[in-house]
This record gives structure tokens, C-alpha cells and sequence, in this order.
């Protein structure tokens, strides 16, 4: 009876907190629009410039709170200050509940400290804000790897690919017969 009180009070407190964070930008056909021309794109560099445009839409927070949540959490992580960008992320996700680039970002930290299951786990969170999130599908694939999960991993690297052709990790790729691409 104890944990469900602390459950619904968590509950409770999450709801109040979200409800003052706005809706996440409507980036749909932005997005869209961008993965027809990494699609279309004919060298690395074009894809590359398509991808840090996907980048930009991602990391467009819904309001200034949340961006400065995200923007802390970030240069954080970069400066390996993991516990700083967990507290950012912490606070950006029970903020901003259905924003997937926080769970995506907390993701990308857990998979630094090699806490492949907590990362999937935010992963899998993102993917269900944003099921065409290339880079927390790329992240999950690589999450996967690290978890040994090689033939799970593959799949959703080739669906990751399916949306962008030029990421990263396409080079981790394995043809049927298990050879690298």
C-alpha cells in the first residue's frame, strides 16, 4: 500500500510539473522533408549537412526552461560531468514528459557509462515520442551491440538506415551472410 501512495504521489507530481511545459515544436514535416533529401543525397558531406539539420529539430526544446534543461545537460555530458547532465536530463524529462530528446539524451549518458539497459530503456521511451528519432535509433542499435544483442541490433540500424542512409553508424552494418557493408 506504502510504494503505490509513493507511486501515485510521483504520479501526481510529474503530472503537475509537465503540465506547465508546453507541447514539443511540431517538426513532422520539416522532418520529413529532410529524410527525403538524406534519401536523395548524393555524397557524405550532403548527407552529413542533412543530418545536423535533423539534429537542430531534435534538440529544439519546447520552451526556454526545457532548452536550458537540455542545453545544461548537454555541455555536461560533454565535459563528462555524467552525474550534472543525469540531473539536467532528470529534471528535463519529468518536466517535459513527452519530449523524446530528453530521454534520448539521458539515453546517449547511460550508454557512456555503459548502462546498456537503463539506456535502452530511455531509448525505448524517445522512440515512442518520436518513432523517427535516427539518432536514438542508431543509439538503440548500438545499445543493442553492447548488450550482445547482435541480430536485434542490426534490424534496427537497417530501419535507422531506411530513414537516413548517411548516418554514422551505417558502417556497422552487416549483410545477411555476416559480412560488413
Amino acid at each position: 500500500m506504502r510504494i503505490l501512495l509513493c507511486l501515485a504521489v510521483l504520479a501526481s507530481a510529474v503530472s503537475a510539473a509537465s503540465a506547465d511545459c508546453p507541447a514539443a515544436p511540431d517538426i513532422g514535416a520539416a522532418e520529413a522533408d529532410l529524410f527525403a533529401r538524406a534519401q536523395e543525397a548524393q555524397t557524405e558531406q550532403i548527407g552529413r549537412d542533412i543530418s545536423r539539420e535533423l539534429w537542430k529539430l531534435w534538440a529544439t526544446a519546447p520552451d526556454a526552461l526545457s532548452q536550458d534543461l537540455l542545453d545544461k545537460g548537454m555541455s555536461a555530458r560533454a565535459s563528462f560531468n555524467f552525474v550534472r547532465a543525469i540531473e539536467m536530463f532528470d529534471r528535463l524529462v519529468a518536466y517535459c514528459p513527452d519530449y523524446a530528446e530528453g530521454y534520448n539524451q539521458r539515453a546517449f549518458v547511460n550508454f557512456l557509462r555503459e548502462d546498456y539497459e537503463l539506456a535502452l530503456v530511455d531509448l525505448d521511451l524517445a522512440l515512442d515520442r518520436a518513432p523517427r528519432h535516427v539518432a536514438a535509433l542508431s543509439g538503440k542499435a548500438l545499445t543493442l551491440m553492447g548488450l550482445g544483442r547482435q541480430d536485434e541490433a542490426q534490424e534496427v540500424l537497417r530501419e535507422a538506415m531506411m530513414l537516413n542512409p548517411w548516418i554514422p553508424e551505417r558502417g556497422l552494418l552487416i549483410d545477411p551472410v555476416g559480412q560488413e557493408l
